[in-house]
């Protein structure tokens, strides 16, 4: 029986939770376990995970919403002091077409690994929230204590429930410590190239369909609206790299360990503090892959916020984390781990 001290990373074979477990195999520490029913993942993340790290990964291919199942992990693993809870549906557009999946998915998953935390006394909780709790806002940038505003898809409205739901646990049972990240847009990959985010589904988010306009797997990107209120009339988001999301998510989980939290239930925004539009984010992909992107400017998408981008000075003085890549690192990454993929069939 392995007496480590395990961390467990829900969604470990996502975009996220794979770069997470990644930084946390870096450390001697802790044994690292996953859960992940591969829904919008592939298992073939962890050989490139072992690939980068030279360390195999322990997945227990469940899925949350089944507690029966969820149980019997919590059973057999004995030395679990923490958790960081990534798995959940997160498309927008999905969410606004199929919104009965995301309020089932996401609000059951949260509750069964909650009251597993309880059950089984597992005290530290880290959970993957989203900027997109804050709505649409005017007052920018977004600090912790902004009062959020009407989510804006039901996605969004799931982390706004979910940290509630939080809250609630950790006033009823103040064992449970919690923090959540609402993290703001996650993107590039890791310096290898080796793995990188890898929609199974068609994909939403903005930096892998740029990189799959690209190499020719979508033949022309759509750029939703031109003239929403910002400088060039396109959205505004606040792009981070997907490793300093990661980094931030142990240094949060050991605060928790540590005992250095100031409260039991606290919230913390991960971004760079500085919005980059559509428009400019394709500027700065085509700058550094020499690339010309097939793009033309289509119709506003529903559920999209206009702008938001974050304030970052909570982070830096209770985490001590800032940033370490900027927009260029995010799309040069990016581009490296869409040209690795052209490798995925000679494996």
């Amino acid at each position: 029986m392995n007496f480590k001290k395990t961390i467990l990373i829900t969604g470990g074979a996502g975009y996220i939770g794979s770069h997470t477990i990644i930084e946390l195999l870096k450390t001697t520490e802790f044994r690292i376990i996953s859960i992940d029913n591969f829904s919008n993942s592939s298992i073939k993340t962890y050989d490139r995970i072992e690939k980068i790290s030279g360390k195999k990964i322990t997945n227990y291919t469940i899925d949350i919403c089944d507690k029966i199942n969820l149980e019997k992990l919590f059973e057999a693993e004995k030395n679990i002091v923490g958790i960081i809870h990534f798995a959940a549906f997160k498309s927008v557009p999905e969410s606004v077409s199929n919104p009965f999946k995301y309020y089932h998915n996401n609000i059951s998953s949260l509750l069964n690994i909650l009251e597993c935390c309880l059950k089984f006394n597992i005290p530290n909780f880290i959970f993957s929230s989203s900027c997109s709790v804050y709505g649409n806002i005017s007052n920018l940038p977004v600090k912790e204590d902004t009062i959020l505003g009407k989510a804006e898809s039901p996605y969004a409205y799931t982390k706004q429930v979910g940290e509630e739901i939080i809250k609630d646990y950790t006033i009823a049972f103040p064992k449970l410590k919690t923090i959540l990240l609402r993290y703001f847009n996650p993107v590039g990959a890791h310096s290898s190239g080796l793995i990188g985010e890898l929609p199974i589904h068609k994909a939403n988010n903005l930096v892998p369909i740029i990189t799959q306009t690209a190499i020719g797997k979508i033949q022309q990107m759509t750029v939703f609206g031109s003239d929403y209120p910002t400088r060039d009339g396109t959205c505004i988001r606040d792009y981070i790299h997907v490793t300093d999301i990661a980094n931030a998510h142990i240094k949060a989980l050991m605060v928790l360990i540590n005992g250095s939290n100031k409260s039991n239930y606290s919230i913390f925004n991960l971004g760079t503090g500085n919005g980059i539009s559509v428009l400019e984010a394709i500027g700065a992909f085509e700058k550094i892959s020499g690339q010309k992107l097939n793009y033309f400017i289509g119709d506003k998408r529903p559920g999209d916020v206009i702008a938001i981008y974050s304030d970052t000075e909570k982070s830096r003085v209770e985490l001590g984390w800032e940033p370490q890549y900027n927009l260029e690192d995010m799309m040069e990454t990016a581009w490296k781990w869409e040209l690795e993929q052209l490798n995925f069939d000679k494996d």
